[in-house]
């Protein structure tokens, strides 16, 4: 990302986002103007991330487990959804490797709680085990131009159940 730019654009997205019923897709997809150069291939590769792993060596984050909001974000949410941070964040998570940017606001907090009230070793090790595969798929997408519209299509992934 580029240092001293405009978030405005960015919260209304994620606020659209959330108010609405369609696929998270990163604004990255529509040409954002915040990205560096190769940063679309650096998000997509999940480089971007690397640095968090010092939060999980400190204990302040974990390797599988919810993406942490932004405050702005979580200020947002309903009672409902405002439950998703009672468990420590991850650097990856059922969300991640169920679809993402294919996935809605709700469907994303659903998968969240479903992760939290089934936590288990055998569910870490299943999810990070598809990190990899979200990843490369993440980094065939990014390849694409950037998208005009916001006509976006529903994956037929499955997700894992839990």
């Amino acid at each position: 990302m580029k240092s001293n730019v405009e978030t405005q654009s960015h919260e209304r997205y994620l606020e659209e986002l959330m108010r609405g019923n369609r696929p998270m897709t990163k604004l990255d997809s529509f040409g954002d103007p915040r990205l560096a150069p190769f940063g679309r291939i650096l998000r997509a590769s999940g480089l971007d991330e690397l640095p968090q792993i010092f939060n999980v060596l400190c204990g302040e984050m974990s390797l599988v487990g919810p993406r942490p909001s932004l405050p702005n974000e979580f200020a947002r949410y309903e009672p409902w959804q405002r439950e998703r941070v009672n468990g420590l964040p991850g650097l990856t998570g059922l969300w991640q490797v169920s679809g993402k940017n294919n996935t809605t606001f709700n469907e994303m907090i659903g998968l969240d709680l479903c992760y939290l009230n089934n936590m288990s070793l055998l569910l870490d090790l299943k999810i990070m085990f598809k990190t990899g595969g979200a990843i490369v798929r993440q980094l065939l997408e990014s390849r694409q131009p950037p998208r005009d519209t916001l006509k976006h299509q529903r994956p037929n992934e499955q997700a894992l159940s839990c």
